[in-house]
């Protein structure tokens, strides 16, 4: 069982990224999908998840209006469009896969995560 996310990277304040995680099928067959970041010196913190149909999302206030999470099972993979960064989204980014099929906040319900993938909001 495999995440693997990409498209982190350096951005100035305002600008945009759209990060990738691609998994095996087995890893996204009927799980929500969640992305959860960690700043420095900071918890791990819930960002954004979405259901496994992807008929439902759940975002977190800090990010809501700026960011969009969005799945294609097809291709088994989940992206995140981040918008008007700010520098405090300054942060490793990790997506992982839930136990359940509605997009939670809960870290505990997720059972696989990937590597994480680091994006820093600087001028």
């Amino acid at each position: 069982v495999q995440l693997q996310a990409s498209g982190g990277g350096l951005v100035q304040p305002g600008g945009s990224l759209r990060l990738s995680c691609a998994a095996s099928r087995r890893t996204f067959s009927n799980n929500a999908v969640g992305w959860f970041r960690q700043g420095p010196g900071k918890e791990r913190e819930f960002v954004a998840a979405i259901s496994w149909r992807g008929s439902s999302t759940n975002y977190a206030d800090s990010v809501k209006g700026r960011f969009t999470i969005s799945r294609d099972n097809a291709k088994n993979t989940v992206w995140l469009q981040m918008n008007s960064l700010k520098p405090e989204d300054t942060a490793r980014y990790y997506c992982a896969a839930s136990r359940l099929s509605i997009p939670n906040a809960e870290r505990e319900t997720y059972a696989y995560w990937g590597q994480g993938t680091l994006v820093t909001v600087s001028s």
